[in-house]
């Protein structure tokens, strides 16, 4: 498949039944299954349903609900129909649920007893673990429709760590950009996928869609539980995966890691976080099979890749720019930075790009940048720079970066000292608010089992190993870091929460 052979991924599956009905599609917790010819049926049945609801092509709906095979033929039957899709996070306030859910403009919520609850009055809700009854009977058949690369595929709702939830439009184009890269990956009529990431996560989709275009099996986990995971991994002899970092470290800190058959894995993804070298090494070294690392953002722009089996002195980067991507760099000013080993804003092209934020022009512009030329590119808000073979090597989040006295401190630089550290298991630095310099950094740790050094001792070695300017002003123990649903930090929370335990005036 390339990128000039677009298709519509509805009318692959239809063909994958036709070819082999009953090869499994749809997998659940290893019990549940859905064949091609089952899904293709009840593809037809949902779309059929929708339209006659009098919901029209460009029209929106919402799921909302653990991973499972209804959920995915929700998605699936509305994308036959021409209906855009916005799949939302249940792990949210009423509030934000309900704003998601004006944003789009959706006009019916399909959810399951996850999202109790959230909906707000007067927007019609079905349950998707009863839909019998509203589904028309076998063999209906919906109005043929046939969206372009341009049309709206789904509407993808921003993690929220930064603020309000951003609704990204992304296009049936962006979508068969991931789908064209899948041969490249291994992907196949026997590629069996395994995931532990909610479908509302563009982390999840980027796997989910390639894995049922090339008439593959994808087996969902509605929760993540490393034991299971490793249990289905091994019985299903899984080829294809995608993790988030924070799972690949529960996975491999397993005491029985090693004692599961992993043989089986062609190809391992991760995403949407930061992925420390260490981490990478540790996964190679005791995972069998490649593993890629793919940096971009769900609004699209630009994507590096990693082939961390093929560069292994390159774990410290997230790749080079996969092709036909155009990833620079920018200065405060925007202005184009030129040369490798320049610190700036990164910016991405690519034909994988996201139409806006859905409602939301002013938020659009502020993610976009023009280069002389017109070209349009997408702000990651992340700044890196490029090593001497073209590999990025990323710094910070510009907004996590912080200025304390007028010097710039990146935390992500603090944070892999830490975990250098024997007691160390993980760690986040944040910027606090300080008199005298601004903003200073502090760290939350949390501990290893059985770890003895006191979080005095912890900043003292810390602040020996640092620039002066970089010294923590405080260190604090944690139990867990807060971490939304796909693995991120959120560090807005700890800011809060560090404000909250300073002593009152």
């Amino acid at each position: 498949m390339s990128d000039a052979d677009f298709r519509l991924i509805s009318d692959l599956i239809r063909e994958h039944a036709a070819r082999r009905p009953d090869h499994p599609a749809l997998a659940q917790d290893g019990v549940e299954t859905l064949g091609y010819a089952a899904l293709d049926a009840l593809m037809d049945r949902i779309a059929a349903a929708l339209l006659r609801e009098g919901i029209e092509p460009g029209d929106a709906i919402a799921l909302a609900g653990l991973s499972t095979p209804m959920q995915a033929a929700l998605f699936l039957g509305a994308l036959r129909a021409g209906v855009v899709v916005a799949p939302l996070a249940t792990s949210v306030t009423p509030q934000a649920f309900a704003g998601m859910l004006a944003d789009a403009q959706a006009r019916l919520l399909f959810a399951d007893a996850s999202a109790a609850g959230l909906a707000p009055a007067g927007l019609r809700v079905l349950d998707i673990d009863a839909l019998d009854a509203w589904l028309p009977p076998p063999g209906a058949q919906p109005r043929p429709v046939s969206p372009g690369p341009g049309h709206p595929f789904n509407i993808i709702y921003s993690s929220g760590t930064t603020g309000a939830p951003k609704g990204i439009v992304q296009p049936h184009g962006m979508r068969w950009q991931h789908v064209a890269r899948g041969a490249k990956y291994g992907y196949g009529p026997d590629t069996r996928t395994l995931l532990a990431t909610p479908l509302y996560s563009n982390t999840t989709l980027v796997v989910f869609f390639p894995t049922l275009a090339f008439g593959g099996t994808v087996h969902l986990m509605g929760k993540f539980d490393a034991g299971r995971y490793l249990e289905l991994a091994q019985e299903h002899r899984i080829t294809h995966t995608m993790l988030v970092p924070v799972q690949y470290q529960r996975l491999m800190a397993r005491p029985d890691f090693d004692t599961h058959e992993l043989g089986s894995y062609v190809a391992k993804f991760c995403t949407s976080a930061p992925f420390n070298a260490a981490l990478k090494a540790d996964v190679l070294a005791r995972w069998p099979g490649g593993l890629v690392e793919f940096y971009g953002m769900t609004e699209g722009g630009g994507t590096c890749i990693l082939e961390a089996h093929l560069h292994p002195d390159k774990l410290h980067t997230v790749g080079r720019p996969a092709e036909g991507h155009d990833i620079r760099l920018i200065d405060d000013e925007g202005v184009e930075l030129a040369g490798h080993g320049l610190a700036g804003e990164v910016v991405g092209h690519s034909a994988a790009m996201m139409h806006g934020y859905h409602g939301q022009p002013d938020k659009t512009r502020e993610a976009e940048w023009f280069a002389p030329d017109g070209k349009r590119f997408i702000r990651t808000g992340d700044v890196g720079r490029f090593d001497e073979d073209g590999f990025l090597i990323l710094s910070d989040r510009k907004k996590d970066m912080i200025i304390s006295g007028g010097f710039n401190i990146y935390p992500s630089d603090l944070e892999a000292q830490l975990r250098e550290h024997p007691a160390v298991a993980d760690v986040a630095v944040i910027g606090a608010p300080s008199d005298i310099w601004g903003e200073t950094p502090v760290a939350y740790v949390v501990r290893r089992p059985g770890a003895q050094a006191s979080d005095f001792e912890l900043r003292a070695w810390l602040n020996e190993r640092v620039g002066k300017t970089q010294r923590l002003s405080d260190l604090r123990s944690i139990d867990e870091l807060p971490r939304s649903a796909i693995g991120k930090v959120l560090k807005r929370e700890l800011r809060e929460r560090y404000l909250q335990e300073q002593p009152g005036p």
